[in-house]
């Protein structure tokens, strides 16, 4: 598991990149983004990304206070192929955060945490190997 500092936190504008290729038997892997490190009490989660190939999902969520929200998980395909390089992009605008998975615009996550700056962690785990994170 990875987890790193967004310096300044988030703003509109701002683009988190993750680079990475995926295990060759992958279950899932996930990424992200919450406000601060701390797990007791857990820290709020503004945006997590979950890749689940069994499902061939990429379902999506937040918990704020300790309560997760309502799962989405429409996409218009699965985009992560065993064995093989991945490009996540996570644009920051006002109302939401856009998703886009190598160059293709995927799905938009609206904002469920209001101060944007307080979400200053990005945290990666599961089945790959990241190669890159900008």
């Amino acid at each position: 598991p990875f987890c790193g500092h967004i310096k300044g936190g988030m703003r509109p504008g701002k683009k988190i990149l993750v680079m990475g290729i995926v295990d060759l038997n992958p279950e899932s892997f996930g990424i992200s983004l919450t406000c601060g490190e701390s797990e007791d009490p857990p820290a709020d989660v503004a945006i997590e990304l979950k890749a689940v190939f069994t499902d061939r999902q990429f379902v999506r969520n937040s918990c704020v206070a300790g309560e997760w929200g309502e799962e989405q998980s429409s996409i218009p395909y699965f985009p992560f192929i065993p064995d093989q390089p991945f490009r996540v992009e996570i644009l920051c605008e006002h109302p939401r955060f856009r998703i886009f998975v190598d160059g293709h615009q995927l799905f938009d996550f609206y904002h469920r945490i209001e101060t944007l700056s307080a979400i200053d962690t990005i945290k990666i785990n599961g089945d790959l190997q990241l190669t890159k994170l900008g």
